[in-house]
């Protein structure tokens, strides 16, 4: 089974893990992903996430994503 993930990323690209808060968790479906990010994005972005990626198993499905607003 494939599982869906976020891939937290700095402004420059570089994968981070965010101070506080426990690693990417993996979701069954594309939409329960989505949703998730939609609730989370503040304290991530919080954290030091400046935006993300969405992977489907190893293969990236979409992103770079800003998670500041202004962007």
């Amino acid at each position: 089974m494939v599982t869906w993930s976020w891939r937290y990323e700095n402004a420059d690209g570089e994968p981070v893990t965010p101070d506080g808060l426990p690693p990417a968790d993996t979701f069954p479906t594309q939409s329960d992903a989505e949703s998730w990010l939609g609730e989370e994005w503040r304290p991530l972005l919080a954290a030091g996430v400046s935006r993300v990626s969405l992977l489907e198993g190893d293969r990236v499905v979409y992103g770079p994503m800003s998670l500041d607003p202004q962007s």
